[in-house]
């Protein structure tokens, strides 16, 4: 029974050091950590599935088309046209366009293969092919796995130690210019390596399925590779020796929990699932870490603070539009709206942690679940109908995601950039695998107790005095307010003497302790401030499902969160209520609108369902233009429209036909989807409008000339000075502002010459 568990164990780690290579090979030769790896490895399983057993390709010609031509295709692809694009990024840039491609893929694997059809692979050469060592059965599968790994470990250690293109491909992440210097072409190299780690990915996938048993399933197996990230990190992303010991630890690790753990241990598979990514966080924290790559690189992200003042007015605006949107829909699109406000405020706990100090959890929602159940268990008062949460219940539960944050964050104190994401992901995983599997009762000091009574709990609405959240419409205009008040009082941090010490640590760690700042207790602090928030955003999420299961905090639900809050500009407290509102409301109301659609026209169904995937795909993918917009789009949107303060009259006509816009959408001249694209386009084009309006007020001398065709030593002799020039000019010189009186401005050639030959122009 020990050699035959050996031997499995020796098996499963092969497989993940394979994956595990793949992420040392990419991360060597280009600074990126890839998340996506698990869905390369996905998409090429699923794809050998579609060659070999759907299409009836022979199998070694269905592993050659994957491996040779799928595998390097999807790497050296990735590298062209995304990722050669991410240097001079923040790390939290790298890894949620990662997260995007990861989101895309899956969603690609789910409009393809559809996931209610059951799918299985077979092992190369069938099951009954095996040769016995020892009494010990070793199936032809699985000496191919172990080969494999054996052969990748050897060549990938000879490549970057013996071999001159082992060199480069450190040079080309370590020193991109000296290698440039020296006659090599970075990008180039690093696309080699990319499309070396997508093969890797690839053929990790296709063996790992039939080791493990069942179906394939696109979710199962993006996880599941992305429990090699432990042996990655086993070998510091750098050595291929250690990467493999530290898979073959893990693999080995699993099958003896299951082999030898007593029979009355009935939370062992929990702990089983869970095992990597407690692996992955203990070895964060024991092992000593090497310097990040790129860490001193200047970055191309730029945020903005707005005063408090303003965020106060736009708070009120927000609620204000609440309270006007909410007439426009029906009570069932409530519910949507209100999970969508929820998820915002989960997002604005990453607006105060990465956005303003720098610091990366990926697993929010994970600080919302523990919450979530604490309120439950303390927090649920009456019967029936009639029950609610309590105020007691809503603080506990805050009080308990603050104090988890803390617990997490203190031996994570020393991580920054990546490890400190991967250690926020391996929480994440812990809760989604362990805690939230707790579903029978237990006995804990002497009571019995289920952590998640059955898979399923209610969590009624709040309510504290006359205040009711069993009124929708209560529940709503509160939670608008709630996100309003965070969003005020996180500019307020922001801009305080605290806000400042974070904008100093996520600047320059070491400037800040020399200047006498205390980084642990001001990491602890901001950490508990973040997963206070995101604990109060999570009860609400929950209060607002009401009836709520394991899959409300999957953590992929949390990477979709963040990738969608980086996107909107997670600097900003809008990109925080972008990214709730896209995660929380925007994906139900697509999925909902177009099987309505599809239902009310049977005959259309097909392009409706098609349409349906194409925008999820689309959605799951707009984080790859993190790439070339890394400050989000909210920075583009506000640079427009600070673009048109030289002519507000621009604004205030906007404001009108909005107003008249919602008159006939309440009137029911318009629908509500037609108001809400009509007005989002609007606003969008709003600064092209404004510059085709009035350009002549808008644009600085230079860029009039230029769009006139006109040289700008010219300006003022063959074309008129612009309106408000004389005060653009005392600005950029820095001259005080003046009152000045309105003169003509004279054209040139409507001048007389002066005895010296020269024109006098009044500005």
């Amino acid at each position: 029974m020990f050699l035959t568990f050996t031997v499995l164990g020796l098996v499963l780690g092969a497989v993940y050091a394979i994956a595990a290579s793949g992420l040392v090979l990419t991360y060597n030769t280009s600074g990126i950590f890839n998340f996506a790896h698990g869905a390369q490895a996905m998409i090429g399983a699923f794809t050998f599935y579609q060659l070999q057993v759907v299409w009836g390709v022979p199998t070694l010609l269905a592993v050659a088309i994957v491996l040779g031509i799928l595998g390097p295709l999807m790497g050296y692809l990735l590298h062209r046209f995304i990722m050669g694009g991410l240097r001079d990024t923040a790390e939290v840039t790298k890894i949620v366009v990662t997260v995007a491609i990861l989101l895309g893929f899956v969603s690609l694997s789910h409009w393809v293969w559809s996931p209610q059809d059951a799918r299985m692979v077979r092992m190369f050469f069938g099951a009954d092919s095996y040769v016995s060592i020892g009494g010990v059965v070793i199936r032809y599968h699985e000496i191919i796995c172990l080969v494999a790994a054996a052969g990748i470990a050897i060549g990938l250690r000879l490549l970057f130690t013996k071999s001159r293109m082992g060199v480069v491909m450190r040079g080309a992440v370590d020193d991109p210019d000296l290698l440039r210097l020296n006659g090599h072409d970075p990008e180039r190299v690093a696309a080699i390596a990319w499309a070396m780690g997508s093969t890797l990915a690839v053929l990790a996938g296709i063996l790992i399925t039939p080791v493990g048993g069942g179906a394939l399933e696109a979710n199962a197996l993006t996880l599941l590779v992305i429990d090699a990230f432990a042996a990655a990190l086993f070998g510091r992303l750098r050595s291929i020796p250690r990467t493999f010991v530290g898979a073959v630890v893990l693999g080995m690790a699993s099958t003896y929990l299951v082999a030898y753990a007593p029979s009355n241990w009935t939370w062992v598979t929990n702990l089983r699932d869970a095992l990597p990514m407690i692996l992955l966080f203990v070895v964060l924290l024991v092992l000593p870490q090497d310097r990040l790559r790129g860490a001193a690189v200047r970055t191309r992200e730029r945020y903005e603070v707005p005063t408090v003042r303003r965020a106060a007015i736009w708070g009120v605006v927000l609620v204000v539009a609440t309270v006007a949107f909410r007439q426009l829909i029906d009570d069932s699109s409530v519910g949507t709206l209100i999970l969508g406000l929820t998820f915002a405020i989960i997002a604005l706990s990453l607006t105060l942690l990465t956005g303003y100090a720098g610091e990366l959890n990926l697993a929010p929602i994970s600080f919302g679940a523990i919450a979530t159940l604490v309120a439950f268990h303390t927090g649920i008062t009456g019967q029936g109908l009639d029950a609610r949460m309590s105020l007691t219940g809503l603080v506990l539960g805050v009080l308990a995601a603050a104090i988890t944050g803390a617990l997490v964050a203190l031996p994570a104190l020393r991580l920054r950039g990546l490890y400190l994401a991967l250690a926020t992901l391996a929480f994440g995983g812990i809760v989604s695998s362990m805690v939230l599997r707790e579903t029978q009762p237990r006995s804990w000091f002497g009571h019995e107790f289920a952590l998640f009574p059955q898979g399923t709990i209610i969590v009624w609405p709040l309510k504290v005095g006359p205040l009711d959240l069993g009124d929708q419409d209560v529940f709503l205009y509160t939670t608008a307010t709630i996100f309003a008040v965070l969003g005020v009082g996180v500019i307020a941090l922001r801009n305080s003497g605290y806000g400042r010490r974070l904008a100093a640590m996520k600047d320059s760690p070491a400037a800040a302790v020399m200047l006498g700042q205390r980084l642990v207790r001001l990491k602890l602090s901001v950490f508990m401030i973040s997963t206070a928030i995101a604990g109060l955003g999570g009860i609400l999420m929950s209060m607002a499902l009401s009836s709520v299961t394991s899959d409300h905090f999957v953590y992929t639900l949390s990477l979709s969160l963040v990738m969608l809050t980086v996107v909107g500009g997670i600097g900003y407290v809008s990109g925080a209520l972008f990214g709730g509102l896209i995660a929380g409301a925007g994906f139900s109301l697509i999925v909902g609108t177009f099987n309505e659609l599809g239902s009310a026209h049977p005959e259309h169904a097909s392009t409706f369902s098609i349409i349906s995937h194409l925008i999820l795909v689309a959605v799951a993918l707009v984080g790859v233009g993190v790439a070339h917009n890394p400050s989000g789009n909210m920075s583009s949107i506000f640079a427009g429209h600070r673009f048109l303060a030289g002519a507000p009259e621009v604004r205030y006509a906007a404001i009108g036909v909005t107003v008249v816009l919602y008159g006939l959408a309440y009137a029911g001249v318009i629908g509500t989807w037609t108001f809400g694209i009509l007005v989002a386009v609007l606003w969008m084009a709003l600064p092209a409008l404004g510059l085709w309006l009035r350009a002549e007020r808008l644009l600085p001398p230079e860029a009039l000339a230029a769009r006139r065709g006109v040289p700008l030593e010219l300006v003022g002799v063959d074309v008129p000075y612009p309106d408000g020039f004389g005060g653009q000019l005392d600005r950029t010189l820095g001259l005080p502002a003046r009152a000045r009186r309105a003169t003509p401005t004279i054209p040139a050639q409507a001048q007389a010459p002066s005895e010296e030959g020269e024109s006098h122009v009044r500005v």
